[in-house]
């Protein structure tokens, strides 16, 4: 490498024992350097910040930042880094981020995912004025109150902790969200009703995600959501970890199902109970693409899954445990080429469906991932469980585009059980996975 040249992107993709730093501190060029990447073997030779006075992007994946780490003092230069545009700071391992950061007036990307140790943004975060994309998933990562109100150009704002009722109100402040991921560990009516009334106030939103820690059990966030919010006319995303009765989703799609016409994906992990008149409305969604659904408490023991419904559909999931079996009608799914679903074996035998006919057999016929069925035996005789898995078998065989096929026996069949014994019934909260 020429001292002379003009270095526009500097890539460190491996340490050098031989040559360790030597070929680059002898080049004057760095102050033109706009945009670095460094990978984790090479972090060790990560060159002095300071020396890079143009500095668009800085890349620093993966690589280890932390406490521990003898860069630490390096990455508080980048405060000085004025022009900077990108911070990757993702997996770093970095437990605070150094308050110089509120300096880097031009930055609109803030990357600080996977650092598990870090749980709260500087208060020097609010004057990033410019910033657009602020990600901190999965971590629990509280901003001061005043922060998030004043980034005034945030565009997406992933993973952010909301604690306290001021924090859950500044956000009807930021009026070009497009994308948001709130996370809560606990709150109360008034705390809900205030995230409530900010929602309804971003009206640019398209992707909306809400987690809660797993002990959750009350419904009223999404009562709330249900019977207030408006439905925004963009949403084309909507993810719900939190307990949610789909009679509430139902009132948020009948007020007036027009601001749904842009929904694709649709992903709800907590649902007290599917009814057949929940599938039928969300069925109707025509531009979904994507269902997620997990019951927890299931009464209706038949849904069926209707040829009119889901007319785009390509990616269909949906768990009901064990007190419930699904059905497909002949045409239902036809552009479904993942499927995922639930089938509660002593249900289906008491109920007569002694042939385990979920309607698979000459139907889903765009299948080209695969289906996966959870088999759920509890209750059920091991022969009559090892009967539902051939005929499931023997369907989806006999399937013209031979998809792969995954099904998980829940509990698990031991080897060397007799027929006529009993599966004992297992807690659904396995199901991680789905």
């Amino acid at each position: 490498m020429s001292s002379k040249s003009n270095v526009r992107r500097l890539s460190l993709q491996n340490r050098n024992e031989d040559h360790r730093a030597k070929p680059f501190t002898n080049i004057m060029s760095m102050s033109r350097v706009r945009s670095i990447t460094i990978f984790p073997p090479a972090v060790s030779i990560m060159l002095a910040l300071s020396r890079f006075e143009v500095l668009r992007v800085l890349d620093l994946l993966d690589c280890n930042l932390g406490e521990s780490s003898s860069l630490q003092p390096n990455l508080k230069g980048a405060g000085h880094l004025i022009h900077l545009r990108y911070q990757g700071l993702s997996g770093t391992g970095i437990s605070k981020l150094p308050t110089e950061i509120g300096s880097l007036q031009f930055l609109e990307v803030l990357d600080i995912e996977r650092n598990y140790d870090l749980d709260e943004l500087p208060s020097t975060v609010c004057n990033l004025r410019r910033l657009i994309y602020l990600s901190v998933y999965p971590c629990k990562v509280v901003p001061a109150p005043g922060v998030l109100q004043n980034l005034a150009s945030i565009e997406v704002l992933r993973g952010v902790l909301i604690s306290l009722n001021i924090i859950a109100q500044e956000l009807g402040k930021l009026a070009r969200l497009r994308e948001l991921h709130s996370r809560f560990d606990d709150g109360s009516l008034d705390f809900y009703e205030g995230f409530v009334k900010s929602l309804c106030n971003l009206h640019h939103i398209k992707s909306l995600s809400i987690e809660c820690n797993p002990r959750e059990t009350s419904f009223e966030l999404m009562d709330l959501l249900g019977e207030r919010c408006v439905t925004p006319v963009h949403l084309r995303k909507f993810v719900s970890c939190m307990p949610i009765q789909l009679s509430s989703l139902r009132g948020w799609i009948k007020r007036d199902p027009t601001h749904l016409s842009n929904l694709s994906e649709l992903i709800l992990d907590s649902v007290n109970e599917v009814q057949q008149e929940d599938v039928e409305i969300i069925g109707g969604l025509l531009s979904l693409r994507f269902l997620r659904i997990r019951s927890t408490h299931q009464t209706q023991r038949l849904l069926v899954i209707r040829a009119d419904g889901f007319r785009c559909l390509v990616v269909f999931k949906l768990d009901c445990g064990s007190a419930t079996q699904i059905m497909f009608e002949p045409g239902a799914l036809p552009r479904a080429e993942s499927v995922e679903l639930g089938l509660g074996v002593r249900v289906a035998k008491e109920d007569g469906n002694c042939a385990f006919d979920l309607g698979l057999q000459g139907n889903l016929l765009c299948l080209r991932w695969g289906v996966r069925v959870w088999m759920y035996c509890g209750g059920a005789r091991i022969g009559e469980a090892k009967e539902a898995e051939v005929a499931v078998r023997h369907a989806l065989d006999a399937h013209p585009s031979h998809p792969l096929i995954l099904i998980e026996m829940r509990p698990r069949i031991q080897e060397g059980a007799h027929d006529d014994d009993l599966c004992e019934d297992e807690v659904d909260w396995w199901r991680t996975d789905f």
